[in-house]
């Protein structure tokens, strides 16, 4: 869907009008009406503007599949969604009825937070309350030391490796705030996985689960998917998921 919103000012900047027509929607069905009472669809406001970055990837889609189908796990959840950008994972688990903060890297937005603002854009279009928040791995304010989430999200979190060490460092001080807590992550398996490996045990953590991401997609989504993604729950190496 593109076009001109309708509030948008009459004689707006030929950049302005430039960036719209680089904006889409798309719409993310989940579950089968005729056989859930509770299927529903998200739809995700997308920009091609190539620096924004708010595109939804095949890991972000296999995320939130599987967020939906443990949903049961989500309900009544408090989760935050780290590197949120178009936030498809964190939005099926508000659906769902978790507690939902988004976040992505405040250091990195533009001037006028548009990947915050498409954030708040897409939880009002969904008809859902999350709370948006900018939120810099490796860096702590006072905002971070109030999240105290049960389960993390991460879609293609792990994919700069001069960030792994900030990332981890963040998912094991986040862990932390409650016992039995995890790090959900989909990525695409590249170079880096003897990086992963060692980081986490730097930081103490341990894979209790990991998934070949087409093995419990339905057909009709994994046939759009490519690469070699991967599902993995991470917890404190003290801990086992509950």
């Amino acid at each position: 869907m593109e076009g001109r919103d309708e509030d948008e000012p009459v004689g707006a900047s030929s950049a302005s009008q430039s960036d719209q027509h680089m904006t889409t929607t798309s719409r993310h069905h989940f579950g089968n009406s005729r056989e859930f009472g509770d299927s529903f669809s998200i739809t995700i406001i997308e920009s091609m503007k190539e620096e924004y970055g708010l595109f939804v990837w095949p890991c972000s889609v296999v995320l939130a599949e599987y967020v939906w189908q443990q949903r049961s796990r989500f309900l009544g959840a408090s989760v935050v969604e780290l590197g949120a950008g178009t936030s498809l994972p964190g939005l099926v688990a508000a659906k769902v009825g978790s507690d939902v903060t988004l976040t992505d890297n405040a250091i990195r937005l533009e001037p006028n937070n548009g990947v915050l603002d498409n954030m708040r854009r897409v939880s009002d279009l969904n008809e859902l309350k999350c709370e948006v928040l900018g939120f810099t791995w490796g860096l702590w304010d006072a905002a971070v030391f109030n999240l105290k989430p049960k389960i993390i999200l991460g879609a293609d979190v792990l994919y700069d490796t001069n960030a792994f060490d900030d990332l981890f460092a963040t998912v094991a001080f986040l862990l932390q705030s409650i016992p039995g807590s995890v790090f959900i992550t989909t990525y695409h398996n590249r170079s880096g996985h003897h990086l992963i490996e060692f980081l986490m045990v730097k930081w103490e953590l341990k894979c209790v689960k990991l998934l070949d991401g087409f093995s419990f997609m339905p057909s009709n989504k994994a046939s759009g998917l490519s690469g070699n993604i991967q599902l993995a729950e991470i917890v404190l190496n003290c801990e086992s998921v509950k």
